[in-house]
């Protein structure tokens, strides 16, 4: 491939080109799944093809939509450098959960001891700011500020889950592979930005796109957060009665 052509009156396309969407990975790198949404090669660089991705992403914005609407809970999930702000920034829009630490294990598929860590945390907390652990030692003291640091770290993003969540939205789906397969494990759909060396095998919703670029990412995680946030919006007409 010698040269690559924006597609034209397709806004959407341009916006991705122009974040970088289309860069993927060496050939090396490359996992089959994802080869029918290449488009060729440029400077030994895999292309990404964006009118696929597009039409990937548009499916994956309808489904978002749908949950947003239905006021499901989805877990946002990035823990790469990269991702980690965007992440979090888009979770706030949303009011969702997420995940920007290192993915804990058992996060899903053993719920229940998840939920008493962060019992844990919130109980600390509150017995901190009520100065109900003044009757401990300053060393014991010292133990369990950092206990409640660590704590927060793991699940501050998750606090406010009360339940498994609806869906997963995974950035780079090679890096959070335990997450992608604990939701797979309980049936939890994914949503998952995939570079060229990812394997999208039974991911629900992928999008075939650059992983590794904040512009990219930060495209892609807003037209999905955009999207449920447009759901959220949506007001149900109440019957009249008679």
């Amino acid at each position: 491939m010698s040269k690559i052509v924006v597609p034209q009156n397709q806004n959407a396309i341009e916006e991705m080109f122009r974040a970088g969407a289309h860069f993927g990975y060496s050939r090396s790198r490359r996992h089959p799944s994802v080869k029918p949404f290449l488009a060729g090669v440029k400077n030994r660089v895999q292309v990404i093809d964006l009118e696929k991705t597009n039409e990937q992403l548009d499916a994956a914005c309808a489904y978002l939509h749908k949950l947003g609407e239905e006021r499901k809970v989805v877990l946002l999930v990035g823990s790469k450098k990269e991702a980690e702000q965007i992440v979090l920034d888009a979770a706030i829009r949303m009011g969702v959960p997420t995940v920007t630490e290192r993915w804990l294990g058992g996060t899903l598929t053993n719920w229940n001891e998840i939920k008493k860590r962060i019992a844990r945390m919130k109980d600390l907390k509150e017995k901190r700011t009520k100065g109900e652990l003044s009757v401990y030692t300053k060393k014991e003291r010292s133990r369990i500020d950092r206990e409640i640091e660590k704590l927060e770290r793991y699940f501050t993003g998750i606090a406010t889950l009360e339940s498994i969540p609806t869906a997963l939205v995974v950035i780079d789906s090679a890096q959070e592979f335990i997450a992608v397969a604990e939701a797979h494990a309980i049936r939890v759909p994914v949503i998952s930005l995939s570079n060229a060396d990812c394997n999208i095998t039974g991911i629900e919703y992928p999008i075939v796109g650059n992983d590794a670029s904040r512009a990219s990412i930060e495209y892609f995680v807003n037209r999905l957060a955009d999207a449920y946030i447009a759901g959220t919006r949506i007001v149900r007409e109440v019957p009249a009665t008679a």
